[in-house]
């Protein structure tokens, strides 16, 4: 009986040491949002793009047609950025708030670092790649970079997050061959991807 006593208590103490060393209080509601407002945001490019009518057909360079075109999509995914980090950061306060858990410390801090350094190298090397023009590589650069950032931030948070992380960066290779779905493939790691994870997300931990 001692020993069972003795188990459950390492289980419990593990358990509340690996709840310290991680950000837990990443809301799925934020992510099946943020899919949402990707998916609206493919919308409004894609017709804009075909101009409504109906046909997505494949070319092997993804081409723009007026440079207002490449400023519109820039404004519309600055756009889906904003919203999607404002959400994530109002829903995850909510529920550390509720939960009683801290929302800023080392932790957090490093899950930020982690995030934050492929994000922002992705970033700055897809505006260089749209600035020489290169528009077809930066659907599959924004999937693969994000994907990193993930990865490298469920060492810090849920491990699920790795696999939404492996996802994006998998279809992001998928979306480097194929540059002229590229639109398509933004939309499913962006909007269906997400949408499915924190879908999972809030039935696992946020109820």
């Amino acid at each position: 009986m001692k020993e069972k006593e003795i188990e459950d208590e390492l289980v419990s103490i593990r358990s509340m040491m690996e709840r310290s060393s991680k950000f837990i209080s990443l809301s799925g509601l934020s992510g099946v949002l943020a899919g949402v407002y990707a998916l609206a945001g493919a919308a409004f490019a894609y017709n804009m793009l075909y101009n409504g009518t109906g046909r997505y057909t494949y070319e092997p360079h993804y081409r723009l047609t007026e440079d207002t075109e490449a400023m519109t999509l820039i404004g519309v995914a600055l756009l889906v950025l904003l919203a999607s980090l404002a959400t994530g950061i109002i829903l995850t306060v909510r529920k550390a708030k509720r939960k009683g858990q801290p929302i800023w410390g080392n932790t957090s801090r490093a899950l930020l670092f982690n995030m934050a350094l492929p994000l922002v190298s992705g970033g700055l090397l897809i505006l260089i790649l749209l600035v020489r023009g290169y528009y077809g590589i930066v659907s599959p650069a924004s999937l693969i970079f994000y994907g990193l950032a993930l990865t490298g931030a469920s060492n810090f948070t849920f491990k699920d997050v790795r696999y939404l992380g492996l996802s994006e960066i998998i279809l992001g290779l998928i979306a480097a061959c194929l540059p002229g779905y590229g639109l398509l493939f933004w939309a499913i790691g962006f909007g269906l991807l997400h949408i499915v994870y924190g879908s999972m997300m809030y039935f696992k931990y946020d109820r």
